[in-house]
């Protein structure tokens, strides 16, 4: 049985992030930089903290009222990081995250992918034969209302691949039950070099990848 795989988080890096965003329809806020640190302004928008390995962070404020995060890490300096994540959310910022995507496409084909977050959705529950492929080299454990896939030499993350399953539902307030699998593939996955306009070479990969895990043979839809 195939199964649909969405892209929900798109995230890439750039030496000339900024000037892609420079019209009427942009605003960036700068949140920690030369002489500036808001740190509370990021948890606050973000609910997470900022880390160490960030040397620069700059919230992206566009006029459909997104607010996306922009980052500068300190292993690669020279590169801003976007985070577009949501892209496959049931709701109106989704909607937006797709139309600013599209326009950002055919300026960012030369730039690295960072990371890419593969979604498949389920009604009610995950069927029981992925739950038991996926415990055959994974241990699960549970975070808030997250259950996170760990292999027994992880420790918070890998920079390879991050498997999760958690209730969609629950997090948009659906009227219908709904659990979502998630494989977040990192930049070592793809060994740092994957463009934008190579995208579609790497989404065999990541199925062959998907189906290892879960016995699931899932199609990815380009975005």
């Amino acid at each position: 049985m195939e199964v649909k795989g969405l892209i929900d988080s798109f995230n890439f890096s750039s030496n000339h992030l900024e000037s892609y965003l420079t019209n009427e329809n942009y605003n960036i806020q700068t949140v920690k930089g030369v002489g500036i640190s808001n740190k509370d302004l990021w948890l606050k928008t973000f609910k997470k903290p900022l880390t160490r390995n960030i040397i620069e962070a700059k919230i992206l404020h566009t006029s459909t009222g997104l607010e996306i995060p922009i980052k500068r890490f300190s292993v690669s300096q020279n590169k801003q990081t976007l985070e577009i994540a949501g892209l496959q959310g049931y709701n109106d910022k989704s909607k937006y995250l797709n139309e600013l995507l599209n326009e950002l496409k055919e300026h960012i084909q030369d730039e690295v992918i960072t990371r890419l977050d593969v979604a498949i959705d389920f009604k009610d529950k995950i069927p029981i034969r992925v739950i038991r492929e996926l415990k055959k080299s994974r241990t699960p454990f549970r975070y808030a209302n997250s259950t996170y896939l760990k292999t027994d030499g992880e420790k918070k993350t890998n920079p390879h691949i991050n498997i999760l399953i958690y209730p969609k539902h629950i997090k948009e307030n659906l009227d219908d039950e709904m659990q979502r699998l998630e494989f977040s593939f990192k930049g070592a996955y793809f060994r740092g070099d994957l463009k934008v306009k190579d995208l579609s070479k790497a989404y065999e990969k990541m199925q062959k990848s998907i189906k290892r895990f879960t016995g699931l043979d899932v199609a990815i839809k380009a975005v």
